[in-house]
């Protein structure tokens, strides 16, 4: 390259050396079209993999719950019926040309579950008859004024939304009748205002009133008779569920703990209970709404299952504790874990024994001795756990003093008195479900004839929490400690 050139080129020059016999493959930049295709291709593969993506989401979704698909074809088939009105001249005309009015009650009142749909059926019925019937005794007194007819109106139309739009922060008119106060300051304000202009005001209510008649007909026809998805039992299945994480978390805790290796998978499942207080409050409340069916009849006491569900947080809260206990930094050593391992996995394996018995009794709305049973031998985990720490400080100071103090094995005793506290909130549990089965009326899969029977396994099954018995009864180890010890 000549100095002209390197000078044109700031003073800079390239030099490549190549071993003799070596080839040397030497690229050309590009021009501008081979750069506009390739980033048009690049733009092509991206916006494919982001629908396809998009795709693969929305097909595991209905994979998942079949279910969302089908509520999606039973929203189609209400409006496909109801638009019969529109296209069918004698019935377009028997209700004066308003049909549009019974495809938008459709659209808004139609939920997933039978529930959520009667719910905003029987809200939009009665906020809409009332509106309407308020607003034409408003409109003929305000007639009847003359020329204060619209400041009676405007005046009216003021107070009740104010009223009404007040009522919604009343707890109870929030969760049961909120969607209805809406529909009632709208049907009002169109009544009213309308009203004003148009003649033939009744008429035009009437045809109103029928049109979205028709549409909640519809609605409820199609929701509860064409695969119907109840409120009450997706509550029921969320209950038995959440029991059987949480007592697959409770053990997968205490394993992680005296393992000391990575987290099980299992061991997060008290999230789920912890996180499923608004889903319950929102079945429940819809679950009232709903007919009898099934197992689940009139007046079912939905309400129960949210104090099963507190009861099952609260020991969930303990739980998570527990969880982590098992990934903390401070670590009790491991002799002073072998000598509480036996006792604390069997306490964790009982309240977990005992939370999938209460699973089974609600899932199968039955009740039977066995969940009385396996709490009473979860008490007896639990007095021979408090005795094998009554007993462990002894043990350490007389054979470990010069390897271990009492503060190093803090840790492993916080695990223990979780696991009591556990078992206490467990027995919470297994309360809100008794009550549950007395109020629903479980099925008693257990015949008692004898009444002599029955009162001997009462005084056999009375649950007493260990911290309120003496401390006489668990002094001495169980047998395992004491092989450990030896």
């Amino acid at each position: 390259m000549d100095a002209a050139a390197r000078e044109a080129r700031g003073g800079l020059e390239w030099r490549v050396t190549v071993p003799e016999g070596a080839s040397v493959a030497v690229e050309h930049e590009a021009g501008a079209a081979a750069r506009a295709w390739a980033w048009a291709l690049a733009r092509v593969a991206a916006a494919w993999s982001a629908v396809a993506g998009f795709a693969g989401k929305v097909w595991r979704i209905g994979v998942d719950d079949p279910r969302r698909a089908v509520h999606g074809l039973k929203v189609g088939l209400a409006l496909a019926l109801v638009s019969v009105f529109y296209y069918t001249r004698p019935l377009y005309d028997g209700v004066g040309g308003a049909a549009m009015w019974a495809i938008m009650t459709v659209v808004v009142v139609f939920e997933y579950t039978v529930g959520g749909s009667v719910y905003k059926c029987f809200n939009r019925a009665v906020a809409t008859a009332s509106a309407g019937v308020l607003a034409l005794g408003v409109h003929w007194v305000a007639g009847k004024t003359g020329e204060f007819e619209p400041y009676i109106l405007t005046g009216s139309l003021f107070l009740l939304a104010a009223a009404a739009t007040f009522s919604r922060f009343i707890p109870t008119v929030k969760a049961r009748f909120d969607y209805g106060v809406t529909i009632f300051i709208l049907t009002y304000s169109l009544v009213a205002l309308s009203g004003y202009r148009v003649d033939e005001l009744a008429a035009l209510a009437q045809q109103r009133l029928s049109t979205i008649a028709i549409g909640i007909f519809m609605c409820l026809a199609v929701a509860v008779f064409v695969c119907p998805v109840w409120a009450g039992q997706e509550l029921h299945l969320l209950t038995t569920r959440n029991m059987d994480k949480l007592a697959d978390a409770l053990e997968g805790c205490v394993e992680d703990y005296f393992a000391g290796g990575p987290a099980q998978a299992k061991s997060g499942g008290y999230r789920c209970v912890l996180n499923s207080k608004a889903s319950e409050d929102a079945q429940a409340n819809l679950a009232r709404w709903e007919p009898p069916h099934g197992r689940f009849g009139f007046r079912h006491p939905y309400a129960q299952y949210g104090k099963v569900g507190a009861a099952m947080r609260a020991c969930a809260y303990c739980v998570e504790a527990l969880g982590s206990c098992a990934g903390a930094e401070a670590q009790a050593p491991e002799h002073a874990k072998r000598l509480l391992r036996g006792a604390c996995a069997r306490v964790g394996a009982r309240c977990a024994r005992v939370l999938r018995e209460a699973s089974r009794s609600v899932a199968t709305m039955t009740a039977s001795r066995a969940l009385d049973f396996a709490a009473a031998d979860m008490d007896t985990a639990v007095h021979e756990l408090q005795g094998d720490m009554r007993s462990l400080p002894s043990t350490l100071a007389a054979e470990l003093a010069a390897e271990t103090s009492l503060m190093d094995t803090m840790p492993v005793f916080t695990v223990a008195s979780l696991l009591v506290e556990i078992s206490a909130r467990v027995e919470g549990v297994v309360d809100a479900v008794d009550e549950l089965a007395t109020l629903a009326s479980f099925k008693q899969v257990d015949g008692d004839d004898d009444d002599d029977d029955k009162k001997g396994e009462a005084e056999m099954t009375m649950k007493v929490h260990p911290l309120n018995e003496p401390d006489t009864d668990v002094e001495a180890p169980s047998p395992e400690n004491q092989a450990a010890k030896a």
